[in-house]
């Protein structure tokens, strides 16, 4: 390869072995506001370079990605539809996916193709994938990794044949592979059991943010309204401050709220989310109640708007500003902040998503009924019941401050009504 120009060689592989100029249509029209372009592959993303394979971003591989039956089927569509039938078709299948999700789907299908490299299967065997190909793929990697991820791979892998009209081999070989690896999975690969954000640990933080500091009110008023409203952490922040995204995210935009006056002494507004994990592009209706008590998330709010005021309408809704002019609140931004003052008060760090279940089981002991909760923290019933399946984590931190088992072993027999209510199986933690 000595005086080869690799990067020109495959810019003319390319112009020469197009993928589908419909999908390439597709992919570019879903591309965000500010286009991203594939970097080199790492040495653990390489694959055999194949005209089936373009180099593109993970999140386009379903669409992007084929074999020479994935082709053919194109050419037959192509030869059958017009083009602008076929761009929405494959434009509405593929909003079907996040883009978060199509990313981890990629993934999983740049691994299959990696170990169909490995034991050099033919393209034309990738899809439709054989059955004992599957399981191959799966055990390959037991007692590496976690389910949550296999379980990731494999969806995408079925998305990817129905994207390209192949039929997806479902087996009892797989099922019963893909159970197996389920007992492999390796300790590392499992989350750590984390205690909940408590109402002392909310206060403890509340108390030493200095909320005539511009940052410090942006943040104070996430923790509350995460904690009270029982919030997923990616509802209220973004990832990081490169992919702020008004069609997710909510922003300024919403201003002015709308402060309803409930009864006596109590207040509400409604923050819109535009998108949810749950509802998708439906969004969902974050209902911020006021309270009596120092870490009220609607005072919060408004402390939030008054000190970072005239932010334009497309920030994300906690920005705040800097010397620079203004910057979104990110997660780990907002998470180091948080957890520098738990570990200085002997706290130890808490992930985002346990100011949900932390603010979820205060409001359940605090006497609140569990379908208003499961309203709040918008869960199906399903899912609620699964965190209270899981309380025995979380409980002893509560009877600590509750002293109370009387009213603890009530909220069981509620939790049970509930179940059976919902036509759930109960399984109540024990006291």
């Amino acid at each position: 390869m000595q005086g080869v120009n690799v990067d020109t060689a495959a810019a003319s592989f390319w112009a020469a072995h197009p993928p589908s100029s419909v999908r390439t249509s597709v992919s570019q029209s879903l591309q965000q506001s500010r286009p991203r372009t594939p970097h080199t592959p790492h040495a653990s993303s390489n694959i055999t370079p194949s005209e089936h394979r373009p180099p593109v971003l993970a999140s386009d591989h379903l669409l992007l990605w084929s074999t020479p039956a994935g082709q053919d089927w194109q050419s037959v569509l192509e030869q059958t539809y017009p083009d602008s039938f076929l761009f929405r078709l494959f434009q509405v299948m593929v909003r079907s996916l996040d883009t978060n999700t199509r990313s981890n789907y990629g993934a999983g299908l740049l691994r299959c193709t990696q170990f169909c490299n490995s034991i050099h299967i033919p393209k034309s065997k990738c899809m439709p994938a054989a059955k004992p190909l599957l399981s191959q793929f799966a055990a390959a990697f037991a007692g590496t990794m976690s389910e949550k991820t296999l379980n990731n791979w494999l969806a995408g892998l079925q998305f990817w044949h129905v994207i390209n009209g192949a039929q997806w081999h479902r087996s009892q070989l797989l099922h019963h592979t893909r159970h197996g690896f389920s007992k492999m999975v390796p300790p590392s690969s499992c989350w750590a059991k984390q205690p909940p954000v408590t109402i002392d640990a909310l206060c403890i933080l509340h108390d030493h943010l200095d909320l005539s500091d511009l940052f410090d009110a942006a943040v104070g008023a996430i923790a509350l309204v995460s904690f009270w409203c029982c919030c997923w952490l990616g509802e209220v922040v973004i990832p990081s401050i490169n992919v702020a995204n008004p069609l997710k995210h909510f922003t300024w935009a919403i201003l002015p709220l709308v402060i309803l006056t409930v009864c006596e002494d109590v207040q509400a507004t409604v923050l819109h989310i535009p998108w949810s994990k749950t509802m998708q592009e439906c969004g969902v209706d974050i209902l911020v109640t006021s309270r009596m008590h120092r870490t009220c998330p609607l005072i919060a709010i408004e402390r939030h708007l008054l000190v970072n005021n005239d932010l334009p309408s497309h920030a994300p809704f906690f920005s705040f500003h800097t010397s620079s002019g203004w910057s979104p609140m990110t997660r780990t931004a907002f998470l180091a902040h948080c957890n520098t003052i738990w570990t200085a008060q002997g706290f130890p760090d808490l992930p985002g998503h346990t100011f949900q279940i932390g603010g979820a089981m205060e409001l359940l002991l605090q006497g609140i009924h569990p379908d208003i909760m499961s309203t709040q923290g918008r869960w199906s019933s399903d899912a609620f019941l699964e965190y209270w399946r899981h309380i025995d984590t979380i409980l002893p931190l509560f009877i600590a401050l509750t002293a109370n088992t009387e009213r603890l072993l009530e909220l069981d027999r509620v939790m049970d009504l509930f179940a059976c209510h919902h036509h759930l199986s109960c399984v109540a933690p024990s006291i």
